[in-house]
């Protein structure tokens, strides 16, 4: 079976801090290029120390949209995260799911929501 590549989210950021949506970009731009290639890519958050939904929802959310729910299991693995950033990861990432799967129907949620909190 083929060994993923460990890539440590510390080094690709430059920082220990990853909260912005920017810095997940890069984390997203080297995930893509894994999975567009069908190669394993594990993504070790060791040396992180605070980590935003913004940040993830960049870095692994917006996978959904281009890929399937099969690829990115297959293919993205996690290592070396917090129990509480773990947490929030699988938030980041049912959400994703969801949205990516009918967008129509959370955009439609949410307006409602907004017009009832008017």
């Amino acid at each position: 079976m083929e060994q993923a590549i460990v890539k440590s989210v510390y080094q690709i950021v430059g920082n220990e801090i990853c909260v912005e949506a920017e810095d997940g970009l890069k984390v997203s731009t080297i995930i893509r290029d894994f999975i567009s290639n069908k190669k394993k890519i594990q993504l070790s958050f060791l040396n992180v120390k605070m980590l935003t939904s913004a940040f993830l929802n960049t870095a692994i959310g917006v996978l959904y949209k281009d890929f399937s729910e099969e690829d990115v299991k297959k293919y993205l693995s996690v290592t070396d995260i917090e129990p509480t950033d773990a947490v929030l990861l699988k938030r980041v990432v049912d959400t994703a799911k969801a949205f990516y799967s009918d967008p129509e129907r959370i955009r439609n949620s949410l307006k409602e929501i907004l017009e009832e909190s008017k």
